[in-house]
């Protein structure tokens, strides 16, 4: 039974999120059905992202298990299957031996876009828009001070069982005229962080917060109400990246061991 791997786009707008939800429109919901069109039997889709409702994707992949080798044309087909035109499978291939969507990732990349002083129509299914002015240069601080090995629980919706350490592996901001654009690329996210992380600098971009207020957020014990998360509207996943096909196997083994307060320890003292 061949893994296949998956390379999909989505416009967010219309979507209740990734993950299926009974008598909901989903991202997994819709490709699952198309899927099953094609196959003629249900299958089940792993993501390396679940992106909120709202949250867009130029560079999402997921994997599933077929019963042979995807015929040549099979993106194309299944992108057909979705009139709303809103999903489309840019590529389809069979998957290296040891391939994991989710857990083979070694980082995912994500973008919010936020318009300042004049909203651009032609923009607002993509971008937000703060009608304020914001110190850019002090909104790089505040991403600076966040960036390592951190328990990150004032910036995540709580999940029962699911840890709030993640590795954030860069975070910086780019001013392109009245277009403020973050990057922000971690090993995982936890629910909603993304969003979290570029709301704490909003707020410290304008005034509301000290750059040691949003440094003190990381000792913090659960979900902190000193910023306001930003809309889904402005945030696109871009890219996941993977090691090479021999490391395939063993970072998805390392993923799937859940970190500890004492692994940040570790790395505050290395």
């Amino acid at each position: 039974m061949p893994r296949v791997r998956l390379d999909l786009a989505y416009d967010g707008t219309d979507f209740a999120g990734w993950a299926a939800q009974p008598g909901l429109r989903t991202c997994q919901g819709v490709l699952e059905q198309a899927l099953a069109t094609v196959v003629r039997r249900p299958v089940r889709v792993t993501v390396a992202g679940r992106t909120d409702a709202g949250v867009h994707a130029s560079g999402q992949v997921a994997h599933v298990d077929l019963d042979e080798a995807p015929d040549p044309r099979l993106a194309h087909r299944l992108s057909s299957l979705v009139p709303e035109r809103d999903l489309v499978v840019r590529s389809v291939a069979v998957a290296p031996e040891g391939f994991d969507a989710r857990f083979s990732a070694v980082h995912r990349r994500y973008e919010y876009r936020i318009q300042t002083r004049v909203a651009d129509p032609l923009a607002r299914r993509t971008s937000a828009f703060v009608p304020r002015a914001l110190d850019d240069a002090a909104m790089q601080r505040a991403a600076d001070v966040l960036v390592g090995l951190h328990d990150f629980a004032a910036f995540c919706k709580p999940r029962e069982g699911a840890t709030t350490i993640r590795s954030l592996q860069s975070f910086t901001w780019q001013r392109q005229g009245d277009l403020l654009v973050a990057t922000v690329q971690a090993d995982a996210f936890c629910h909603s962080m993304v969003r979290s992380l570029v709301g704490a600098c909003v707020a410290v971009g304008e005034g509301r917060l000290g750059l040691a207020e949003a440094a003190a957020l990381l000792d913090a014990d659960g979900r902190s109400s000193a910023f306001r998360m930003m809309a889904a509207a402005g945030l696109t996943l871009v890219e996941v990246g993977y090691p090479a096909d021999a490391e395939l196997a063993a970072q998805a083994e390392r993923a799937r061991a859940r970190r500890t307060a004492d692994d940040v320890t570790a790395a505050a003292g290395a």
